[in-house]
């Protein structure tokens, strides 16, 4: 086999060469005799199949299987033969050319390696900034916050429904006069001004007295959940049977225990204290996705120099394709389906930020290792199934789903970066 392999930069190398017809030949009789050991045909000893025979059998099979094993020798000799190993190799080469004619074929393949990344001075980098701080009007609002989801609701006596009172009433609701499933319920207690209803239910509750009936005209949002329902207009015959309020109680012992369950001995410090941390916590994580991040990772980007594996690159840029093509128009998704130079034209538009997108990924991943940041595999797991439960989806269903979609990397790489910044951000801010 003869192989020309060329790098173009560092990280990349261009590789070609012709399969012959004789080559793939000799390579199916290989094959061949190697699985005439082994092969059951009925008329034959174990053993003793002749080659001729397993070809006459198998030679479809074979001639796929001689095809991939001469290339994987390409692959390989073409890395070998620019001094490097199959271990520097970073995801599938891209081909090139791949041309049949008169039993030969024609290759041409692009292979990439890992680039070498060297992040020295990044310290210099990262961007200097005050520690966020709880404020006490912040403190006391969050601690009003506790009081008012523990107060419980009472009866109001006061002449109509205003906005911020909670509602008990009754309602079912109707579409062209006919009523539909879970579209009524007695007793029903609901914070008018919450938004828990449709758009419009609850401003027209506003005004009512107690023991009064109303029928409140709504339509259904175009995207509403249950498709029967969605852009349709609706009657809901409504009546109220009383008012109610919350009576914001004291932080006194007893609310005490019930937001500090764990503590042994909760008072107004200790739980202060907790959301004093909490508010700088938020603050912070605000602060590092807002600002510090784009900031270090610009100057990340612009002071280090390396080549990019180009097959990366590829996959970004067709990512982000991908990611766009809903907001294309049927119009153009058909040109980009019919005219291969629109497409690449289309294409040609995400390459820069798909450069930078790589580029930072690399970074980042020298940075985790500098710095010893690493995320074992029940990390991964616990962020999936936390994920699975806020969408209310079967945790293992839920991973699964991710495997096969080859997800899991870039979960792995997400939690990676989130720990980075933390623990980049958080020692710069320790050292001040």
């Amino acid at each position: 086999m003869q192989v020309n392999a060329k790098l173009t930069n560092s990280v990349n190398v261009t590789a070609t060469t012709t399969l012959t017809a004789d080559e793939i030949k000799q390579k199916v009789e290989k094959l061949a005799q190697k699985a005439a050991k082994n092969v059951k045909i009925d008329g034959f000893r174990p053993g003793k199949v002749p080659v001729a025979e397993v070809i006459k059998r198998y030679g479809k099979d074979l001639e796929n299987d001689a095809r991939g094993e001469l290339y994987r020798e390409f692959i390989s000799e073409s890395v070998k033969s620019v001094e490097r190993s199959n271990s520097d190799i970073i995801s599938e080469p891209r081909v090139l050319k791949f041309d049949e004619k008169d039993g030969n074929i024609d290759i041409e393949v692009e292979i990439s390696f890992r680039p070498t990344v060297d992040v020295s001075g990044y310290e210099a980098l990262i961007p200097s900034f005050d520690e966020p701080k709880a404020e006490k009007s912040e403190i006391d609002a969050k601690i009003n916050e506790f009081l008012n989801m523990m107060a419980p609701l009472e009866k109001v006596e006061k002449d109509s429904l205003e906005k911020g009172d909670f509602a008990k009433f009754d309602f079912e609701g109707f579409v062209d006069g006919v009523a539909f499933d879970g579209g009524k319920a007695e007793g029903y207690v609901l914070e008018i001004g919450s938004g828990q209803f449709i758009p419009g239910f609850e401003d027209g509750m506003i005004g009512l007295k107690v023991g009064e009936e109303k029928d409140i005209n709504v339509t259904f949002p175009a995207e509403y959940g249950a498709a029967h329902l969605a852009g349709k207009a609706a009657v809901f015959k409504v009546k109220l049977h009383e008012i109610q309020g919350k009576k914001i109680g004291q932080l006194d012992a007893e609310a005490l225990k019930k937001v500090l369950p764990n503590e042994e001995n909760p008072t107004k410090e200790i739980l202060e204290e907790r959301i004093s941390s909490q508010i700088k916590a938020e603050k912070m994580a605000k602060l590092v996705a807002e600002e510090l991040k784009p900031k270090f990772a610009q100057a990340a980007v612009e002071k280090f120099s390396f080549d990019l594996p180009n097959n990366i690159v590829e996959q970004e840029i067709d990512m982000q394709f991908r990611n766009n093509w809903m907001s294309f128009s049927d119009e153009e998704r058909k040109k980009f389906q019919e005219d291969p130079k629109a497409l690449e034209e289309q294409r040609a538009k995400y390459k820069d930020d798909a450069l930078k997108s790589v580029k930072l990924t690399f970074i980042i991943d020298e940075l985790a290792k500098v710095r010893n940041i690493a995320v074992a595999d029940n990390e991964i797991l616990q962020t999936i199934y936390f994920e699975a439960y806020r969408y209310g989806v079967d945790p293992k269903e839920h991973l699964e789903n991710y495997k096969k979609q080859g997800m899991i990397p870039a979960i792995k790489m997400a939690l990676v970066e989130e720990k980075l910044f933390t623990d980049l951000f958080g020692k710069k801010d320790e050292s001040k």
